[in-house]
C-alpha cells in the first residue's frame, strides 16, 4: 500500500526533495537520490512522521534497518515507537555471532547477516530500507527474521519502483512506499 495520501503536502514536499540521477551507477539505470531529502530538515523529518503516524500503535518491538540506508530511516522510527533497532548489515560488519540469509540480485548475489540473540521468538518486526525494486533484499531481511521467531508485521520504504514488481515478491507481507518512482 502506498500512503495514499496525495492531498497530504508532506508527501509532495518529501518526493520534491529526491533526486533522480540519470544513468548512475551505470546506464540505464535511474537512481534515487535521498542525500537531497536529508539536505531538507522538514522534509526528512516529515519522511519520520509519516512512518511514526503509521507505526505508532501496532505493538512493533523491533523496527529492523537494511544497511545502509535503512540505518538512516529505522533508528529515529524505532525510537519514536519505542522499538528496538536491529541492523541487518553485509557479511563480515557485525562482530558477534551471526545469522545469514542470502539471496540473489539481478546480477549475483548478496548476503544479509544479523546477531544471534537480536530478535525474540515471538517479536512484531518492522523492516525498514529506501527503496524497493525487485524485492529481493526485503525477501532476504523478512527470511532473516521470521528464522530468528520474529512475526514480520510489514515492511516500509521511502520510494517504490513498481514497474520493477519487488511488491509481488513479497508473498503477500504487507509493503507500505511514501512516493512511488516510474
Amino acid at each position: 500500500m502506498s500512503a495514499g495520501r496525495d492531498d497530504d503536502p508532506r508527501i509532495k514536499g518529501i518526493k520534491s526533495k529526491i533526486r533522480v540521477v540519470p544513468d548512475f551507477p551505470k546506464p540505464g539505470i535511474m537512481f534515487q537520490d535521498i542525500t537531497t531529502l536529508l539536505l531538507a530538515p522538514n522534509a526528512f523529518k516529515d519522511t519520520i512522521d509519516l512512518f511514526v503516524e503509521r507505526y505508532k500503535n501496532k505493538n512493533i518491538s523491533v523496527v529492523a534497518g537494511i544497511e545502509a540506508r535503512g540505518f538512516i530511516f529505522g533508528p529515529p522510527i524505532a525510537l519514536a515507537i519505542g522499538a528496538k533497532f536491529v541492523p541487518l548489515r553485509k557479511p563480515r560488519k557485525l562482530p558477534g555471532e551471526v545469522m545469514s540469509e542470502e539471496y540473489i540480485l539481478e546480477y549475483g548475489s548478496d548476503c544479509l547477516e544479523m546477531h544471534i540473540g537480536a530478535v525474540e521468538q515471538g517479536e512484531r518486526a518492522l523492516v525498514v530500507d529506501d527503496l524497493i525494486a525487485t524485492g529481493g533484499t526485503l525477501c532476504a531481511a523478512m527470511k532473516l527474521l521470521e528464522r530468528a521467531g520474529a512475526e514480520v508485521v510489514e515492511c516500509a520504504c521511502l520510494i517504490e519502483l513498481p514497474d520493477l514488481k519487488g511488491r509481488e515478491r513479497l508473498n503477500g507481507k504487507p509493503l507500505y512506499v511514501l512516493v512511488e518512482s516510474h
